[in-house]
Parts: structure tokens; C-alpha cells; sequence
């Protein structure tokens, strides 16, 4: 997952708001969202390469949801993967905070992350790369957010993009279709605004749109979710082709368990 704009208890009436892309090479196998069979409350899309998700969410609002860090110096492999680091919080049954003080306790195992996890009331943050690295999870405060393959709220244009264009659709209620239209601008960003950012390389180029297409990578699949204050879910996941054609589209509406 390389994009996720949200809104934490920012909306009147829903305590999450998201919209998200998974940004993938298209030889890697994967599972659409649907619930796991082996844990009938997850509803997930599942990497089949490694096991692990990259988001989800379960019958009684646990949410979360993982990007890599970008470090082109550090690219060796680790012994975990990091889609595990979602699935374990989604099947179990600690805090997000217990939890994420045991995932920092052994972050050096896992490449670099930035991890999202939370329920209805809460949401936290860690992540073990870079300037975004903490020692210990953060308690994310109200309100409108970006992340994508750096620090939480890093000002690339992709990120303000979304922030803006979430903020946006967010004067009514959200739907499906103009969630995804959050995350979905196909256009890069100008190399004068990378540059700023002190991204200035041909690949910063080719990544720096919302959606990417990139022939053997690219955008996947675009998720979008909100959740209501009554206790309800609603969930969409569009997948994409190499040609970013649509090429399924899964819904869920469920209550959420007290």
C-alpha cells in the first residue's frame, strides 16, 4: 500500500474516512478483498506470496493498514514480512497501543514500515525508518491525514493532493465513487514540486502520481472505507489491471460487533 488519505474523527458522523491505493508489481499473487475463511470476521485482501495483508478491517472495528518505508540505501531483505505485522493485530485481541509497544520492542526485524492500526475511538502510528522512526506509537489526535512511503504527513504532492481533495469531498457525505477519486489522478507531479521534496530521480518521476502505471507495477487496487458513529462499515476495493482498467469490484456493508 503506497497512498492512504484519511480522516480521523474528522467528519461529523464518522470516525474514520479513507481512501487508499496498494501500489504492487503485478507478478506478485493476490487475493481480493473478501473475509478469510480461516477468520471469518477479517475482510482483507490477502498477499499470497507471503501470506500477510497489506489492510483490513474486522466485525468489531479493528483496522489496520501498512506502507514500506522508501530508503533506497536500505534494501536488504528482513526476516519478516511486513504484512504480517497487520494480519497479527487483526486476529488478535490486544490495544493497539499494547500491541504496537511489542512491535517496537522487535521493529529492526521488519524492512521499513509505517504501520496504521485502531478501532473506532483510536488510531496509532509507528513507524521504524528514517525521520519518522518511534521508539514508541503515536497517538494520532483528530484529524485529516496523509501517508505514503515516508513519514506520516510528508508534504509530497501526491499526499497534499489527497489531503485537499479529501478535505474537499468531505462537504458531503462520503461515497464509493468519490473516494476513490481522491486517490485517483494519473498525472505526475511537476518535477519542480518533487525537487522540493528532494525527490529528483527518474523512478521519483515515474511514482509520483496517485494511481501509477508503470507497465509491470503499478496501481492495483484502491480501497475506500468509512465508518459510522451508529456502528456501521462500509467498504469497496476496486482492482486494476497493468493498463489500470477496472477489473473487479468488491463491496461490503456489515454492522460493527459492540
Amino acid at each position: 500500500m503506497c497512498l492512504i488519505i484519511f480522516a480521523h474523527h474528522y467528519h461529523p458522523g464518522a470516525p474514520l474516512v479513507l481512501a487508499a491505493n496498494r501500489d504492487e508489481f503485478f507478478a506478485r499473487p493476490t487475493a481480493t478483498a473478501n473475509f478469510w475463511p480461516e477468520h471469518p470476521n477479517l475482510l482483507a485482501g490477502r498477499d499470497l506470496e507471503q501470506g500477510g495483508a497489506w489492510m483490513g478491517i474486522t466485525r468489531g472495528g479493528r483496522f489496520a493498514a501498512i506502507t514500506n518505508f522508501r530508503d533506497p540505501a536500505a534494501t536488504v531483505s528482513a526476516p519478516r514480512t511486513r504484512g504480517e505485522l497487520t494480519l497479527d493485530y487483526l486476529i488478535g485481541k490486544e490495544s493497539a497501543q499494547q500491541y504496537l509497544l511489542a512491535v517496537a520492542a522487535r521493529q529492526e526485524e521488519y524492512a521499513g514500515f509505517n504501520l496504521l492500526l485502531g478501532d473506532r475511538q483510536q488510531l496509532w502510528f509507528l513507524s521504524n525508518s528514517g525521520e519518522a522512526r518511534e521508539a514508541a506509537p503515536k497517538l494520532l489526535p483528530p484529524g485529516l491525514y496523509g501517508l505514503s512511503n515516508a513519514a506520516l504527513d510528508t508534504p509530497w504532492p501526491k499526499v497534499v493532493l489527497g489531503k485537499k481533495k479529501l478535505q474537499d469531498c468531505l462537504v458531503s457525505p462520503p461515497t464509493h465513487t468519490t473516494l476513490a477519486a481522491v486517490v485517483g489522478d494519473q498525472h505526475p507531479a511537476s518535477p519542480q514540486d518533487l525537487a522540493g521534496q528532494g525527490l529528483d530521480g527518474e523512478m521519483d518521476q515515474l511514482l509520483s502520481a496517485q494511481f501509477i502505471q508503470a507497465g509491470h507495477y503499478g496501481t492495483r487496487c484502491t480501497t475506500t472505507l468509512w465508518l459510522t458513529e451508529e456502528g456501521h462499515a462500509d467498504f469497496c476495493e476496486r482492482s486494476y489491471n497493468p493498463e489500470g482498467e477496472l477489473t473487479s469490484i468488491v463491496e461490503q456493508q456489515f454492522p460493527l460487533e459492540p
